[in-house]
Formats: structure tokens, C-alpha cells, sequence
């Protein structure tokens, strides 16, 4: 798993009117935005397939419409971007988040090549979670998670590598970060790994505003994020148009947060 894609899952979010506090640093920010329409109407439009993958579903992808040259405007990664969020845990320890995207690429046993994105968390000079996630983007601009090899620490010793996955293997499944046209109330799985990684994430607006220490951002997508792996867990994850992520909160099963505090990438 990674920031991008988180694994919780909701008690209920209240449909209408989203506020959001940032705490340490960054102000507060509330806007109006109601999802209409069901997953299964949206779906179409949002990922530009027959419809969005869902749960364990197979999907049949052509590695041909697939490119590691992403563009997603809710996303877009170049070679060489750096995000460093601050994130703050349920027990209060703040924590270092840096997400990099890599020049190197790894190509998937579903044959498609993706680009190798570095996402290392740490506190202090320890490292606490080291992991490598594997995006590519189709024909129509859906930001696809195609795998991550994760590896968790503790006094500088690996002590767990679940969650690891790889498309195509051992019954694992890609599934979509960001649609090309999200629509609110598109639902569609982003991972898939019987047990071990079954995010899934509903589109609920996509005309938020959110303050951040790297700025204030508007027409912010917003998504939830949830698991059965974790069904008392839920996340609320906000993607400003041209930077990224920029605001993570737990809202239920926890009260952790990141916020995104330095960027290669500014609004434009």
C-alpha cells in the first residue's frame, strides 16, 4: 500500500459538506460538495472502460494502451518529482513521509511496464516503512496501481513485508488509483490481493478546497477510501488539479493525518 492508495474503510461520511482541519501549520478550509448518481452509472465514465474494476474481478488489460508517461491531472508524475507530506499517527509521533518519482521502470507479469515510484517514511534518522510502487496509465487517462514491494522497520530491522504485491501474480490485481474523469460516486477497487490488499475508493467530489503549508487549492478532488480488510477504518484523501495529494485524514478507526508540506510540483 501506498499514501496514494490508502487501506480504510468508513464509518460515514455526511454527503453535502466536507471540512477539513489541518492541524500544525496549515488552516482550515470547508466547501460544498454532494456525490450524485451510483457507482454503476459513473463507472463508465470515469474509468473509460466497460466499467471500473471492482472486488476480485478480472480485468483484461492491453499493455500496448498502457503508458508510463502519466498525466493525470489529479497526478501527474515526471521523472524526478518529490512530495514530502508530514503525517501524524493515532499515537502522536510525527512522521516523514517522501514520495519519489523514479526514472526506473519495471514492467509486470501482466506484461505492462510501470513507473517505479519510491515512497519512504521515517522518523528521525529511523526508517519505518520503505516501499516501492509500480503506476502506469492508460489509453484514456485512468492512473492505474499495478503492484509495490513494501518493506516495514523497526530499530532498523525488517520485521513485515505484507502488503507486497505484484499484478498478474499469485492471483493478485491491478486495479485504478484515479480515473481519467473521476465522477462522484464512481466506486472502483485499487488493489487486489486476496487478504493482503484489497483498497477500494468512491469518488465523493470533485470541487473541494483545501489549505495546505504548500498553498490553498481549489477544484481538489476528493475520494474515500476503505478496505474489508479493515471495515471499522476509513480514509479521506484530497488531489489538488497539477500537484497531487495533499491532504490525508483518517475519519474513522483512528485519527492520523499527512499533509503535504514540500513540493517539486505547484499549482499552476
Amino acid at each position: 500500500m501506498t499514501r496514494a492508495t490508502s487501506r480504510r474503510r468508513p464509518a460515514r461520511v455526511l454527503a453535502g459538506t466536507v471540512c477539513v482541519l489541518l492541524l500544525g501549520g496549515a488552516s482550515s478550509s470547508c466547501s460544498a460538495g454532494s456525490p450524485t448518481g451510483d457507482a454503476s452509472s459513473s463507472g463508465s465514465a470515469a474509468t473509460g472502460l466497460e466499467g471500473p474494476p471492482q472486488g476480485s474481478d478480472p480485468v483484461e488489460l492491453d499493455p500496448a494502451d498502457f503508458s508510463v508517461t502519466i498525466t493525470n491531472p489529479y497526478w501527474p508524475m515526471e521523472i524526478g518529482d518529490r512530495w514530502i507530506y508530514r503525517e501524524t499517527d493515532d499515537d502522536g509521533r510525527v512522521l516523514r513521509v517522501e514520495v519519489t518519482v523514479l526514472e526506473r521502470t519495471s514492467t509486470v507479469a501482466l506484461g505492462i511496464e510501470a513507473r517505479v515510484v519510491h515512497d519512504l517514511v521515517t522518523e528521525g534518522v529511523a526508517t519505518v516503512e520503505d516501499t516501492y510502487d509500480l503506476y502506469a496509465q492508460d489509453g484514456a487517462g485512468n492512473l492505474w496501481y499495478l503492484g509495490e514491494d513494501t518493506r516495514e522497520y523497526e530499530n532498523q530491522e525488517v520485521v513485515s513485508t505484507a502488503g507486497s504485491w505484484e499484478a498478474g501474480v499469485d492471483g493478485a490485481l491491478p486495479g485504478i488509483v484515479i480515473p481519467a474523469q473521476p465522477t462522484p460516486g464512481a466506486e472502483y477497487r485499487q488493489e487486489y490481493l486476496a487478504g493482503e490488499a484489497e483498497d477500494r475508493a468512491v469518488v465523493l467530489s470533485v470541487d473541494e478546497a483545501a489549505e495546505a503549508p504548500t498553498g490553498a487549492y481549489s477544484d481538489v478532488l476528493l475520494t474515500r477510501e476503505t478496505t474489508p480488510l479493515e471495515p471499522d477504518v476509513a480514509e479521506l484523501k484530497l488531489y489538488a488539479p497539477g500537484v497531487g495529494p495533499v491532504l490525508v485524514l483518517q475519519i474513522a478507526g483512528g485519527t492520523s493525518r499527512e499533509v503535504l508540506v514540500e513540493s517539486t510540483r505547484t499549482q499552476k
